[in-house]
């Protein structure tokens, strides 16, 4: 359990909160969120505390499902012309009206990204003495858990734990990988990567430049796998798993596991995207929305 200040005085209770002190004792506890809960956590810290009012701004906060996040089929773009060029139309709609589309067929097998969930869910469920031995926030390292990368720094933090592998261009030794996915990392990676590079092939064309364009520029060059986990929380009318937020990387190709739970906005309003086994949500990114 997170300790909080308080400070009583005669003329009543008063209570002083001391935020800083709460996320120090939090985050030196090396455990994130998952740590609070094996602590049987009954009440959400105040740290976690989302001020739901700075959410909304105006919007429709309630899912449309009038709305469909645009999907496209990969199946057998590098075979025939035409198809490859309805894709490509198919991805400049999607990039200009949205800045999001799911791809299906895109050559990852099914039990590649089943694994790649179970494999990070057994980190995070594993004893708290081993996942403290990643617990850092040290940049420079190539295999990270923390809880919030910018937790000192945020008005809230979100009820979220993340493993991440700083993957490419200069990929963790095996020894650096936590045990209970050491196979299925390297194994996803590279697919991951070879998707990208299709990807951004599909994204050149859509911009009606050479297909080769933004790989040339170094586009498919890094890769950052961000696998967040978001333990049961006794009061979640107070937090958020994910804040809202918009990314400022190149590209985001996003898996979810079947409890789906992803929101994007869209005309003013957010909008579900459904978990659909086996398909990947592609998020352009800030920068390449500007580029087009």
């Amino acid at each position: 359990m997170v300790a909080t200040s308080t400070n009583e005085l005669e003329a009543g209770t008063v209570s002083r909160y001391d935020r800083k002190s709460e996320i120090k004792v939090f985050d030196e506890s090396k455990t994130g969120v998952q740590g609070l809960v094996e602590n049987g956590v009954t009440k959400v810290p105040r740290m976690f505390y989302c001020e739901h009012s700075n959410l909304s701004d105006g919007l429709t906060t309630e899912s449309n499902s009038n709305f469909t996040i645009p999907s496209i089929d990969l199946t057998g773009i590098n075979d025939d012309p035409i198809l490859r060029d309805a894709v490509v139309g198919k991805v400049r709609y999607a990039c200009e009206k949205w800045g999001f589309f799911q791809v299906t067929n895109h050559g990852i097998p099914t039990q590649v990204l089943d694994e790649m969930i179970k494999g990070t869910g057994r980190f995070h469920e594993q004893d708290a003495k081993v996942r403290k031995e990643y617990y850092t926030r040290d940049m420079s390292r190539k295999v990270i858990y923390l809880s919030n990368f910018s937790l000192y720094q945020d008005p809230s933090a979100d009820w979220r734990d993340t493993l991440a592998f700083f993957w490419a261009p200069n990929s963790p030794n095996d020894e650096e990988l936590p045990a209970v996915c050491r196979d299925i990392v390297p194994e996803y990676s590279t697919k991951v990567m070879a998707l990208a590079s299709t990807l951004f092939e599909l994204l050149s064309e859509a911009l009606g430049l050479d297909r080769f364009h933004l790989k040339e520029m170094g586009c498919d060059e890094g890769l950052l796998h961000l696998c967040h986990y978001y333990p049961a929380c006794p009061e979640p009318e107070l937090t958020m798993g994910t804040s809202r937020h918009t990314d400022g990387n190149f590209m985001t190709i996003l898996l979810q596991d079947q409890m789906g739970g992803l929101q994007i906005l869209h005309e003013n309003q957010w909008i579900d995207v459904p978990a659909a086994h086996g398909a990947l949500v592609v998020n352009i990114g800030d920068l390449l929305q500007l580029a087009g």
